[in-house]
């Protein structure tokens, strides 16, 4: 069980730390919110301390460090930490999705570009998916479906965000959009980097990529009539108020650089209402065949873990043999800035 000065601890980071999450999580059960809000407030001391750290790459070998104290049953002597800990064996969550999601931190530690939608849609799935999947099996749901759905989410959230935040990542040199996409439109994305501003071109990019999250927004939504009905309200506000995120960006005419869309407390307010009503819905509507549909290609390890319970590791050699080399070019990375401020000179 996780202590209550720890679920304290965690409530305040989430209350300053995700206020969209914060509004939706009011609608979720106790038995769920609790947890929900140590695995939150985790992944989001995890984000700011790989984000506003300047030696990204130790930062993320901190984390793996971290998980595994987590995993060993002995985690590090802070709230967040011990709350994380007694949620995994609480819920006995499979390591694979937690994993999942350091491995998002360290593509951002490697300052990795993508040059597909599909390269994006697999960046969200660490960073996002993996959050939507342990979300579910807190709820006691290991349904493939319904997994398969909470993904979709989680990358549908994701596209969302990156639409919303093109130019606050530009101006610190990040790039998340599919390079393929700014060339078609005749955007060189270094160049874009170099001076980012808004233009009819990048507006059609962003465009096309919220089509993307809208998309799975709608198959998403099929798998929320899966879960448990204390819980369905929540997660429908989740799922409308970042979707309203793009509708935002969507009414500054895609404009994200000059602006940073969000939604008011009145917003929130009306949605949260409006997820309440449509949870009742889902209690006497037939289920959707949009329920059944295959997981998208980049989230279906995801699924495969959570529903098997990741003790048989569904990744397999291939998928940890790529996370091991992944962490052991962190290692050499991070030597190399240490080296070179130790020099006197600037990584670069």
């Amino acid at each position: 069980m996780i202590a209550p000065a720890d679920l304290e601890h965690c409530k305040e980071a989430i209350r300053h730390g995700s206020l969209s999450f914060h509004a939706a999580s009011k609608l979720l059960p106790t038995k769920v919110r609790d947890p929900a809000l140590a695995l939150y407030a985790f992944c989001r001391l995890a984000d700011d301390a790989v984000d506003l750290h300047h030696e990204k790459p130790a930062a993320v070998l901190g984390l793996r460090d971290r998980l595994d104290l987590v995993y060993e049953g002995r985690p590090r002597n802070a709230p967040a930490d011990r709350a994380f800990a007694a949620m995994v064996e609480d819920h006995d969550m499979p390591r694979a999705l937690p994993e999942a999601l350091i491995e998002g931190f360290a593509w951002d530690a490697m300052e990795r570009q993508y040059d597909s939608l599909s390269e994006v849609r697999a960046y969200s799935a660490r960073v996002a998916a993996a959050v939507g999947a342990m979300m579910t099996v807190l709820m006691g749901v290991r349904d493939g479906d319904a997994l398969a759905r909470a993904c979709d989410l989680g990358v549908a959230m994701q596209l969302t965000n990156i639409s919303r935040d093109v130019g606050e990542d530009a101006f610190e040199g990040r790039l998340y959009l599919p390079k393929d996409m700014l060339r078609t439109e005749g955007i060189d994305p270094e160049e874009f980097l170099a001076d980012p501003h808004p233009s009819p071109e990048l507006a059609r990019v962003t465009k096309s990529v919220l089509a993307e999250a809208n998309r799975l927004y709608y198959r998403a939504e099929a798998g929320i009539g899966a879960l448990p009905r204390s819980a369905r309200p929540g997660i429908y506000a989740a799922r409308y108020i970042y979707a309203a995120i793009g509708g935002k960006v969507a009414q500054a005419r895609y404009d994200n650089i000059n602006s940073r869309a969000r939604t008011s407390k009145a917003q929130k307010l009306t949605l949260v209402g409006l997820s309440a009503l449509h949870s009742g819905v889902t209690m006497v509507m037939p289920k959707s065949a949009v329920l059944h549909a295959r997981p998208l290609e980049e989230c279906a390890f995801l699924v495969e873990a959570a529903a098997r319970n990741a003790d048989r590791s569904v990744w397999g050699e291939g998928k940890s043999g790529a996370l091991l080399g992944l962490f052991a070019q962190l290692e050499a990375r991070d030597r190399e800035m240490r080296g070179l401020e130790a020099a006197g000179g600037r990584p670069t």
